[in-house]
């Protein structure tokens, strides 16, 4: 990686603004029910912390429309994350103008400050110059640790790094390094799993897979838009009917598709399944059948390398679960290199609690599935050249 990175940036005695991803659910009364994107950070808040920088934390937290939101504050994050350190993280009740400046200005080398929601401004998302620079005052140097986060060209991303020294933190590099090696030289046989409802969501990284994959298996509601471009029936599965042209030019050799399906009449839990090797046209498919699980694992214990975006079947659901969680107990027995490509993938590995036995599990949704496009991440883009 060609940029500079959190190691090779003078820390000491400096204010570092960091870009984290504390974008983390919660529940009705405030409470953080997965702070797993917050642990992820820790270690390039613990190297800034170690060699006493003054660390000033920003993050977004869900959509508050660019208006102030105490539904959408950071306040529990700074909690949590003060737990997670042993030490105390002072909560800063904005994220610009005079008197968060005048918090983040009195801490001292080694402590640490979480700011409001940077979303609280319209002008974030829009990477408003002016905003940026507002952002900027509060840092001597900029830390973008928020891969997830790095699709987006806004002012807490790309914005700050007209006006800072910029670097990549320890988790971006880990993920850069863990998805980059799949696009440069992966070890072969080479095989995706791709799944999730949309065949439009990932055309272009079905595009790419194909030229570098060994085998593509295709599960999830995309498989019946691909299904039907073969002239199957599907019932009254998920289909994007103005995608079916895409799907039969992207038809390949390379594509496995499903040769069997869990279905059922409504996309309920409790509404009974079956396993069908021809959907009826009163049915709809919500998992791959076990045929297709055979064929897919099979697949999967020859290869060398996987990569992993989008569950297979409506996992929530215990009754069309079974597809993917056979995948996710595949992968973690092999001794293969697994990638699992954020967002519901990972929700889904975690469920099963098998997340610690793949090899990495990215913390970007979104901006893994466009790094595996190809394209290269605004918020990667513009940190300083090593």
């Amino acid at each position: 990686m060609n940029k500079l990175t959190l190691p090779n940036l003078d820390v000491s005695s400096k204010r570092v603004l960091m870009r984290v991803d504390f974008n983390v659910p919660q529940d009705d009364s405030g409470q953080i029910t997965d702070d797993t994107r917050i642990r992820a950070s820790l270690p390039g808040i613990a190297d800034v912390i170690r060699r006493k920088g003054k660390l000033v934390l920003c993050s977004h937290l869900g959509r508050p429309k660019g208006k102030k939101d105490p539904k959408y504050t950071l306040a529990p994050a700074a909690r949590r994350l003060a737990e997670l350190l042993d030490l105390p993280v002072v909560f800063v009740t904005d994220c610009i103008g005079p008197e968060a400046e005048k918090v983040v200005n009195a801490l001292l080398d080694g402590e640490v400050a979480l700011l409001e929601n940077v979303r609280f401004y319209a002008e974030e998302e829009k990477n408003d110059a002016a905003f940026a620079e507002k952002l900027a005052k509060m840092g001597d140097v900029f830390v973008n640790d928020a891969f997830g986060s790095s699709h987006r060209a806004h002012a807490s991303t790309v914005g700050v790094t007209k006006f800072l020294k910029s670097a990549a933190g320890p988790l971006m590099e880990k993920e850069l390094r863990a998805l980059g090696g799949l696009l440069d030289k992966p070890k072969r046989p080479f095989v995706a799993i791709l799944g999730g409802a949309k065949v439009s969501d990932k055309i272009k990284v079905i595009e790419n897979l194909s030229k570098l994959c060994d085998q593509v298996l295709v599960g999830g509601g995309m498989a019946y838009t691909f299904l039907k471009a073969k002239g199957q029936p599907i019932g009254k599965s998920l289909c994007e009917a103005d995608t079916l042209e895409v799907a039969k030019r992207l038809a390949s050799p390379k594509l496995l598709l499903p040769v069997d399906h869990v279905v059922a009449a409504e996309f309920k839990a409790d509404s009974p399944a079956s396993v069908v090797t021809s959907i009826p046209d009163d049915k709809m498919g919500l998992d791959i059948g076990p045929s297709t699980i055979q064929a897919f694992v099979s697949a999967l214990q020859k290869a060398a390398t996987v990569v992993w975006n989008g569950p297979v079947g409506v996992f929530e659901m215990p009754a069309f679960s079974k597809g993917t969680k056979a995948l996710a107990e595949c992968l973690a027995a092999l001794k293969a290199t697994t990638i699992i490509g954020g967002g519901d993938t990972a929700a889904a590995v975690a469920d099963f609690g098998l997340q610690d036995r793949m090899t990495h599990v990215s913390t970007g949704g979104g901006a893994s599935l466009e790094f595996l496009e190809g394209q290269e991440l605004p918020g990667v883009a513009a940190l300083s050249p090593a």
